[in-house]
């Protein structure tokens, strides 16, 4: 196991030394100019501007910047924010937690909806439960992000009145009070992601399943004379995980991706919306930074798929 591990961290550097020469050079090459502001003031002298591009290398050719760029990342350097002056490592860190806290839970969500509802369903094909639950995974997942989002504060927050629709990190209250305000303004986009997430799942764990429960070590359990439960939890589900866990990592772009826009709706103060921020600013550094943290998210979630195919497969075996 230690020298898998040591070979897949080993591939995943050149794998992310691709990945950031291609952000790097499409955000070279993008037009505009972090700089534009300045460029039409009249109060800042042409020569301050240009001793501030200098400094900043902004003028140098496209490979020199990149070296420069990945030099100080390894010295850990993310350089500055071009619009807030502020770290950029700093700017991610403040961040980053709100993100994974939505996007972690959201996912556990997922899996709590699609696992049960998608087992049962599978063990029970064409029935009223399996009928019901293709169609509201149909509907599930065919309603974007947006859409459910937009429709949720509708409902609970000007309708109801039940919850706040803005998320905000400054509460004035202490104790168990300020876990339960961080907690109702964490319930719908935390909704919003994992039933989406949850209804594509749910599809998929009733397929996974249906394509192990035919299979003869299943047959030859029943004839044992084992109870269903266990047949089911120990010799169709484990095996079943097998192709969903790769569709889980898979998705984690997906997830990612998603997490952006529902931070937009709710006002959440994740790295997705700094990433929007920085897109509208042109904040280069940040842009960046953001993408390329997005990238070793989603490597370092493939490696603990990796990792737990031989956890639910003991055939598996790592060479």
């Amino acid at each position: 196991m230690t020298q898998y591990l040591l070979r897949r961290l080993l591939i995943a550097i050149p794998s992310l030394l691709g990945i950031s020469v291609v952000l790097f050079t499409v955000l070279a090459l993008a037009p505009g100019d972090p700089f534009e502001e300045l460029a039409t003031n009249p109060a800042i002298p042409p020569e301050v501007r240009a001793a501030l591009r200098a400094s900043l290398g902004l003028d140098d050719p496209v490979h020199l910047r990149y070296f420069h760029w990945l030099g100080a990342m390894l010295r850990g350097d993310w350089g500055y924010s071009f619009v807030s002056r502020i770290p950029v490592d700093d700017l991610i860190l403040q961040r980053l937690p709100t993100t994974l806290v939505v996007i972690g839970a959201s996912q556990v969500l997922a899996l709590a909806v699609a696992l049960p509802v998608g087992v049962y369903a599978a063990t029970r094909p064409y029935s009223v439960f399996d009928q019901v639950a293709n169609t509201l995974a149909f509907v599930g997942f065919s309603l974007p992000t947006f859409f459910t989002g937009l429709l949720m504060i509708l409902l609970f927050s000007i309708t109801l009145d039940w919850l706040p629709f803005v998320y905000r990190t400054q509460i004035d209250a202490t104790g168990w009070r300020w876990w339960w305000e961080h907690l109702r303004q964490s319930i719908m986009p935390v909704l919003v992601l994992g039933l989406f997430q949850g209804a594509a799942w749910t599809r998929f764990v009733r397929s996974a399943v249906l394509d192990v429960v035919r299979l003869d070590h299943v047959t030859t359990a029943r004839a044992k004379g084992l109870p269903e439960g266990r047949v089911t939890r120990r010799h169709v589900v484990r095996n079943a995980l097998i192709p969903v866990v790769t569709l889980v990592a898979l998705q984690m772009p997906t997830v990612f991706g998603g997490a952006i826009v529902t931070e937009q709706i709710f006002r959440v103060p994740g790295i997705g919306s700094l990433l929007i921020s920085a897109i509208l600013a042109n904040d280069t550094p940040v842009i960046m930074a953001v993408t390329f943290v997005f990238a070793c998210l989603v490597i370092f979630f493939n490696l603990v798929a990796d990792i737990l195919y031989g956890w639910l497969d003991p055939r598996i075996s790592y060479r």
